[in-house]
């Protein structure tokens, strides 16, 4: 067995070998504490350098180019997506009763993680690498600390956007908690590797290291850690991790935005009226909601300055700009350009966003707002749930895939993602629904239903909900406008629909209106009931007859 050992880092450690580089660069801890974790290494080792020392380190070695906006602009490679089918988790003693073993958590043995580890370790030895301690948690009682090893510059500088930042001094004494070596230019080899490809992310929760390989995909780095933080807080600390963005009212009430990546968190919790606590992922304990993470990581497809005025001004020096176009013979960014993927992306730190907490830190929430990518059309723009219609969405995770967030993934994709985030869960996902049953019941928050996909027909037919509109309803429903107006109840789907709302026109919040062959909406939306009833039955056992009462009727009259 691979024992490992990480100690603090030695700050400021004298540069052996060519000091030309300490005046260039302003190297800082070269080769310090590597073969703690087994690294021989022979290159040189950049560690913890500012975001202008690592855009200069991508320029200067063919990594990535700058934006007329400043912002560094890289391409990950083949790979401009998730890999979920490619992600392994170590199954032993510490996880084999405790891990939710399904196609998302599939499992390794130690050995085969012992022996790929090793090879990217050996990979990584005559080459220079980019070495990082940052950590998660916003929250100092839940905090955890982690050292990154990346084999580019970018991989660095994304890790400084999107995780917390410590102080000059305070790394000086950080001891690690975490470990993830990230390592795009390493191909596995599956027949020998116990990879499905020559691409895989592996977590070993017993070594407390994270080995990413063969994509050059940054997402893969803190999902990893999302997915450390979803095994490790509900266990031991209490605390329900949640796949979702968070704000804070003028009034101090805190909103939280379940979804699905593609389905708006980042979007819809960036508004100029509320301060931002972190746009995707976050714990709630006894009294508080906190940020894991220390930036943002926003889809970029139709990005507009009047449309999401705060993410199109967070695009600037320091940000780092995935897979994008420019406009011809220019340096400025075609938003509409999805020749590469439809999943460009842009990752800030969080203080790039005007309007934010500081700590990243909120109270309980008042309201909950599930958001759904509906490509078939059927729910409506905004619905307000039961308690029992509560249970039922979360567990069931409904909305569509869209396209680029995974690979493969070339149109949106019907798909139910228990809790909002399935591909990100440890645990059983009934641990996750019951936190938040307790959660709700004792805090008494109001939980909303928002259709942020298509409306007046399925995809290809239809169109997405106007920006405006959603934003005008949620608006609505913060500030208790939607507490005293009518409500119509959907037939199949039984969910409450508000007949009207400030700034959205009525006939859009029944979407069978919107629907010019109605016949076929009806058809539609029995065809999804059928779907949503048949990915509910392996919870139908553990399921209370409250939550079994909101399942929709299929066949019911609309």
């Amino acid at each position: 067995m691979l024992l490992i050992k990480m100690q603090p880092l030695t700050y400021l450690c004298p540069l052996k070998g060519n000091n030309n580089y300490m005046k260039e660069y302003g190297l800082k801890n070269p080769n310090a504490n590597l073969s703690s974790i087994g690294l021989k290494h022979q290159a040189i080792a950049y560690w913890n350098l500012s975001p202008a020392e690592l855009v200069e380190h991508c320029i200067r070695n063919g990594y990535g180019e700058l934006a007329d906006s400043g912002a560094l602009v890289v391409d990950t490679g083949t790979f401009r997506g998730r890999a979920p089918k490619d992600k392994f988790t170590v199954r032993d003693a510490k996880t084999e009763n405790t891990v939710d073993w399904n196609n998302f958590n599939i499992a390794t043995d130690s050995a085969t993680f012992d022996k790929l580890y090793q090879k990217v370790l050996n990979y990584l030895s005559d080459k220079n690498i980019w070495v990082r301690d940052n950590y998660a948690c916003a929250d100092p009682a839940y905090r955890l600390n982690i050292r990154i090893i990346n084999e580019y510059p970018w991989g660095n500088l994304f890790c400084n956007n999107m995780f917390l930042r410590p102080g000059d001094e305070e790394i000086k004494s950080m001891t690690p908690d975490w470990l993830i070596i990230n390592a795009p230019g390493f191909h596995a080899d599956p027949s020998s590797d116990g990879t499905r490809a020559e691409n895989f992310a592996m977590i070993d929760f017993t070594k407390r290291i994270i080995i990413i390989g063969g994509t050059g995909y940054t997402g893969e780095m803190k999902k990893g850690i999302f997915t450390v933080l979803n095994y490790w807080l509900p266990q031991e600390k209490n605390v329900l991790s949640m796949h979702c963005s968070a704000n804070v009212g003028k009034d101090g009430d805190t909103a939280v935005f379940f979804g699905l990546s593609g389905t708006g968190k980042t979007t819809l919790s960036a508004d100029p009226d509320r301060r931002l606590i972190g746009d995707d992922e976050h714990g709630w304990t006894e009294n508080s909601v906190f940020n894991f993470e220390g930036g943002c990581y926003a889809k970029c497809v139709n990005l507009t300055a009047e449309n999401e005025p705060q993410i199109f001004n967070a695009i600037r020096f320091g940000s780092i700009l995935e897979n994008i176009e420019y406009y011809p013979n220019t340096r400025e960014v075609d938003f509409t350009n999805i020749k590469k993927t439809e999943n460009t992306r842009v990752s800030y730190p969080i203080d790039y966003i005007e309007n934010i907490m500081q700590p990243s830190i909120g109270g309980t929430p008042k309201n909950i707002f599930f958001l759904t990518c509906d490509a078939s059309g059927v729910f409506p723009p905004i619905s307000k749930l039961t308690p029992g219609q509560t249970m039922y969405q979360f567990l069931s995770g409904y909305t569509a895939k869209v396209a680029g967030t995974e690979a493969g993934v070339t149109e949106p994709t019907l798909t139910f993602s228990t809790c909002f985030g399935a591909p990100f869960l440890p645990l059983h996902p009934t641990k996750y629904a019951e936190m938040l049953g307790e959660k709700m019941q004792k805090h008494n928050v109001n939980v909303w239903l928002i259709n942020t996909g298509w409306t007046a027909g399925s995809y290809g037919v239809g169109h997405r909900m106007k920006l405006s509109h959603t934003r005008a309803m949620i608006t609505a429903a913060l500030n208790g406008v939607l507490d005293n107006v009518e409500y119509k109840t959907h037939d199949v789907f039984g969910l409450a629909m508000p007949a009207t709302c400030p700034n959205v026109p009525n006939e859009i919040l029944d979407p069978r209106n919107t629907w010019a062959d109605k016949n076929a909406y009806d058809q539609k939306a029995n065809n999804l009931a059928t779907q949503f009833i048949k990915n509910f039955e392996k919870y139908a056992d553990k399921a209370n007859t409250e939550i079994l009462a909101a399942a929709p009727k299929v066949g019911a009259k609309v």
